[in-house]
């Protein structure tokens, strides 16, 4: 498929900076007639990036760029209308006057993304992003996941413009500012993530509790003022940026890794010096439901694999219906509840070469199991608590926003 180009010499919708401007080709990003999709010659398209670094501005403005001339019969896109929204992608239309529609020849689309108040204002700013297309027919789809990140607003505007026979281009006035946000992972792109783990999640190891490390104050708390019960809590935004569990799912988070040498739990935890033990039936059985919830590493060689359990029908099975890829109980790469012989007390394996962090749907009763102070040290490092998943790894990202 042909790359689109700029040429030398011909005007741009920014002012020129040659070493700033990026070529796309369409496999990264794509407008689309209603569902059909374009080739390289009917809708070429091209990226550009270009910021003053002194003002954090775009460099000119239509009178003054070099190569843009001002047209003010050119129609001004009215009522932007987004739709169709996905984690790395959107599909965009306005509305145009009649007059003068016939000399479109491209439409320039400015995104950028939404400033966030509370953002570390030292941090390097995002790069607006400039998409130049040739007119075709609305609406249209944009899609690239070099520009477009999952759960993250942008501010997009419009202006039609036309190309001049010496490269220059005419152009009309900016239209409105429309915001929108971005898509979780729809169960394609977790599926993807699926693959990429059950690759390295290594052979089966036997295992017989799932166990919670807390400090004691957690404790005690589920016991005083709970019911003794240790009840749900929404999912922190740790792992992959497009997790539709994150800050959704209502869960408590369980550990099922074991020693290789003991077959034990390890005695070391990030989390705290209690740790309440359950024997694995309890919480994992033939009547829950076993889903894949994401694959993420935090800038080390350790990677993680997230999964949740949940009774049949409960609140958190409905929630996950739909939204992640179920598991069979008895035959997966992450965690198995097997019954050897008909009649036979259950036998539970889990993955050797990944870490998991299994989240239970529903309250557990502190009755079911025992707390006891484990007596190796507290790894506070290792804490998955809203880690930021790298990515850069080549092992648990996908082609799509991070």
């Amino acid at each position: 498929m042909e790359v689109p180009r700029v040429e030398h010499g011909t005007g741009s919708p920014v002012s020129p900076g040659d070493d700033m401007i990026k070529n796309l080709s369409l496999d990264a990003l794509q407008l689309t007639e209603r569902e059909d999709v374009f080739s390289g010659t009917s809708a070429q398209l091209a990226l550009f990036s270009t910021m003053d670094t002194g003002t954090g501005a775009w460099q000119g403005n239509k009178s003054q760029d070099n190569g843009i001339a001002e047209m003010e019969e050119l129609p001004v896109p009215q009522n932007i209308k987004i739709n169709n929204i996905t984690c790395d992608s959107f599909k965009i239309s306005w509305d145009m006057e009649c007059r003068s529609k016939d000399r479109i020849t491209n439409y320039f689309i400015d995104l950028n993304k939404k400033e966030n108040k509370n953002s570390n204002k030292f941090k390097h700013k995002d790069v607006p992003t400039k998409l130049v297309a040739k007119a075709v027919s609305l609406p249209m789809t944009v899609r690239g996941h070099w520009f477009l990140s999952p759960r993250t607003e942008y501010t997009v505007a419009v202006q039609t413009a036309s190309k001049q026979s010496e490269g220059d281009y005419a152009v009309s006035e900016w239209s409105e500012k429309v915001e929108f946000c971005t898509a979780d992972y729809s169960t394609v792109h977790l599926t993807q993530l699926l693959e990429k783990a059950e690759g390295i999640a290594g052979r089966m190891l036997r295992f017989t509790v799932f166990y919670r490390n807390q400090q004691k104050d957690y404790f005690d708390q589920a016991r005083e003022l709970q019911d003794n019960q240790m009840l749900p809590a929404v999912k922190d935004n740790s792992g992959s940026h497009g997790s539709p569990i994150s800050g959704k799912l209502e869960g408590i988070y369980f550990s099922c890794n074991t020693e290789f040498n003991t077959g034990k739990p390890p005695q070391d935890s990030p989390y705290g010096r209690y740790r309440f033990q359950i024997q694995a039936e309890a919480l994992f059985n033939p009547k829950t439901n076993l889903y894949f919830g994401d694959f993420y590493c935090m800038y080390t060689a350790y990677h993680y694999v997230i999964l949740v359990l949940a009774p049949e029908g409960s609140p958190g099975d409905l929630f996950c219906k739909g939204r992640l890829p179920a598991l069979d109980i008895s035959n997966n790469h992450f965690l198995t509840c097997t019954q050897e012989e008909e009649g036979a007390r259950l036998v539970f394996h889990h993955a050797q070469d990944v870490i998991l962090e299994v989240i239970y749907t529903d309250p557990v009763d502190l009755a079911l199991g025992s707390v006891e102070e484990i007596q190796g040290h507290q790894l506070s490092s290792m804490s998955t608590l809203n880690a930021k998943k790298d990515p850069s790894c080549k092992t648990c990202n996908i082609s799509v926003g991070r």
